[in-house]
């Protein structure tokens, strides 16, 4: 039976991931959009906007990863590079519990946004992306690496899918501030969207693809110029027509964006799947980890009297009073 025909719906889904397929051309994908949940996790710190920009991208980049997930589990993405952004960490729990954090080298980016160096790859310089998969105690952890070479976190993305999975993929980021006039006067807040497309034919000879240089033919071989299949080149060529601000507007929704992109070819959408900004810290878990410091560590960390531990992720501030934390005995 062929699935039920409808007219997309007009309605935007914020904080929400949308999986569609184009069976037709062999695609699968997600479109997902970031709004109150977004601006809360960036909201909570005092980043310097393009920071935040970088952030969100590494955020919109990990859900769109994360959500491919088919079991209960944690997907992590982690920069580690030599730029003014030294590293970036967004910590996904399927099906959809979201925070992040970076660590930035405060005086190296006042520099680089008063020399208007503020692209992606000036922030990030050189170093590596690491995406880990945790499937719970007792699981092997998955971790896949990719070299940061001065490029964006979408460059990143398409050649760990080239070089590692092996999978034709595209995705595209795009964040970006809105601003909301307000009797108290304008408010910014920040808002994302994203697309991942991916060919995932049946027959899987219909992937192949030219070797991947170096590769180990003898010097001197003649190079393989193997063309790429037809309905791959259609699915990544609209899917190149997307605007930024089509993957962020809320008149837009994901399913008008997806029907304007694939509706001559038959394009089928999936129950969406919400995304929260949610910190797994609590006063207990602080506690806990305070408990697990040998006594000497805890004194040292002792000031004006309390040990006052803030969360990289949500900038919740624990104060303990020393005895608390003291093990009995």
């Amino acid at each position: 039976m062929a699935p039920p025909a409808r007219a997309p719906d007009d309605r935007s889904m914020d904080d929400a991931i949308l999986p569609f397929a184009v069976e037709s051309l062999d695609l699968r994908g997600r479109v997902v959009r970031l709004g109150p949940a977004l601006d809360a996790m960036l909201s909570a710190h005092d980043y310097p906007e393009p920071v935040s920009k970088l952030l969100g991208e590494a955020v919109v980049l990990t859900v769109l990863l994360g959500s491919s997930l088919k079991f209960d589990g944690r997907f992590i993405l982690q920069t580690q590079s030599d730029g003014p952004v030294r590293m970036l960490v967004v910590d996904f729990v399927s099906p959809g519990r979201l925070r992040a954090c970076a660590r930035i080298d405060a005086g190296a980016i006042a520099r680089a946004i008063a020399d208007g160096r503020v692209t992606a790859g000036d922030l990030l310089g050189r170093g590596h992306l690491a995406m880990t998969i945790d499937q719970g105690a007792g699981m092997n952890r998955y971790q896949g690496l990719v070299a940061l070479e001065g490029g964006s976190l979408e460059d990143a993305a398409h050649e760990y899918f080239l070089r590692s999975e092996q999978i034709p993929t595209r995705v595209r980021l795009a964040v970006a501030e809105e601003y909301n006039a307000s009797v108290s006067g304008p408010r910014r807040s920040w808002r994302a969207g994203g697309m991942l497309l991916q060919f995932l034919p049946h027959k899987p000879e219909r992937m192949r693809g030219p070797d991947l240089d170096p590769g180990d033919a003898p010097e001197g071989a003649a190079v393989h110029d193997l063309p790429e299949d037809e309905a791959w080149v259609t699915g990544r060529s609209l899917a190149a027509t997307v605007e930024d601000i089509e993957l962020i507007d809320p008149q837009v929704s994901g399913e008008r964006l997806l029907y304007r992109l694939f509706h001559e070819h038959g394009v089928r959408v999936f129950r969406p799947v919400d995304v929260v900004a949610q910190c797994s810290c609590s006063r207990d878990s602080v506690s806990a980890m305070l408990k697990s410091f040998s006594q000497d560590d805890r004194d040292h960390m002792v000031e004006d009297g309390v040990i006052s531990v803030t969360c990289e992720f949500c900038n919740a501030n624990y104060r303990f009073d020393p005895v608390e934390v003291r093990e009995p005995g």
